[in-house]
């Protein structure tokens, strides 16, 4: 499981990226991959400001489930699983919508993402390779859509092929209902440091 950070340690961090301009004046969402990296565990965090006060924190995966690592991203992409580059922010990426028509979520309805295809059929979600910028239908949701629901799930499984997905369905639930108005969602992904 990732470490504890403080507010002022994780804006430190996503203001020495490359990719950085400003911190959004809005909500944003920060996820922190997990240097472990459990196969097929929720073993990351979300981090959920407004400008630079901190919100809430959720337990995610920012990581494919290995159904999907071991060739289940043939169903979408035959080059390998969608794995989204770190260290990177992608402002203005999420719009709210529904995930497959049924689920309150963000939607890469926005502005463009990097992704790593993982090909090699292991458990491990990796960056190798060269990164892709584009349009992949990168989501931010839960693992499950009865948001009424308090079952914490601990494998992925099928429930991201590179969406970013929060098993903490009471806290998503809250997170959704705090930024659907607002017009677009800026995202930053970090390693654990």
């Amino acid at each position: 499981m990732v470490k504890n950070y403080t507010d002022k340690e994780l804006l430190g961090k996503v203001k020495s990226l490359p990719s950085f301009k400003s911190i959004p004046s809005g909500y944003w969402i920060l996820g922190v991959r997990s240097l472990e990296d459990i196969p097929n565990k929720f073993d990351d965090k979300f981090y959920l400001f407004k400008g630079e006060e901190f919100v809430m924190v959720l337990q995610g995966t920012t990581n494919p489930g290995t159904p999907i690592l071991e060739k289940g991203y043939l169903k979408y992409n035959n080059v390998g699983a969608a794995v989204v580059k770190s260290n990177e922010w992608y402002y203005d990426v999420w719009k709210y919508g529904l995930h497959q028509g049924k689920m309150p979520a963000l939607l890469q309805l926005g502005n463009s993402i990097k992704v790593y295809r993982d090909g090699d059929n292991d458990k491990k979600s990796e960056e190798i390779g060269k990164f892709i910028e584009g349009y992949y239908g990168i989501n931010f949701h839960s693992n499950n859509y009865d948001l009424s629901t308090k079952l914490k799930k601990e494998d992925i499984n099928g429930w991201s092929a590179g969406c970013q997905v929060s098993n903490d369905i009471p806290k998503y639930a809250t997170l959704i209902q705090l930024v659907k108005s607002q017009s677009t969602v800026s995202y930053c992904l970090i390693k654990e440091f």
